[in-house]
């Protein structure tokens, strides 16, 4: 298990979707492990395989004041209320931006555990954004599109003003000659 580089905004995995998981292996361990470890190197709540470039349907949910982690292989959304809520997302991918996006409120969703089992869970209120933010990104909708296109483009002019501020402040940084 290692931690993984993180694929950024704009990169096209993060707009294409996953495929199913069909082999429940060492292998797909291995893919969760990496998933978990990067998510805690961030430090995040949320991870899938697209945000390390592997477009496998597998999320990694590591939630404030949970001490279990929870993985979901090949999860869909099964069912969602009529009500909305509204929830600051952001993304690994695009780091240093978030926003407000309206949510179903409760959802119930369907998936597998690691060894292929099937499995159902309901969730509301937090939980319930986080698996709808991260099944989005499973299926190719990256969370900015969940916005109107004028706060998408003014998040995401904040977001290249701060990398411009970031490049100018590393350019300035005095460095030490190298040794030779």
């Amino acid at each position: 298990m290692a931690v993984q580089p993180v694929v950024k905004y704009p990169d096209s995995r993060l707009r294409t979707p996953a495929q199913r998981v069909t082999d429940f292996d060492a292998g797909l361990q291995d893919l969760a492990g990496d998933l978990l470890e990067t998510l805690r190197a961030i430090p995040a709540i949320g991870i899938t395989g697209p945000h390390i470039g592997v477009l496998r349907r597998i999320v990694v949910l590591a939630l404030p004041d949970e001490e279990k982690v929870r993985v979901y292989v090949n999860p869909h959304i099964i069912w969602q209320s009529e009500d909305k809520i509204r929830h600051v997302e952001g993304s690994i991918s695009l780091p240093g931006v978030s926003e407000e996006v309206e949510r179903h409120a409760r959802v119930k969703v369907a998936y597998q555990d690691l060894e292929g089992v099937a499995q159902t869970e309901e969730a509301d209120g937090f939980l319930a954004v986080c698996h709808q933010h991260e099944i989005d990104q499973l299926d190719g909708l990256f969370w900015l599109q969940r916005l109107s296109r004028l706060k998408r483009e003014r998040l995401l002019k904040r977001h290249e003003k701060a990398l411009r501020q970031l490049a100018d402040t590393d350019a300035a940084s005095p460095r030490l000659p190298e040794k030779g």
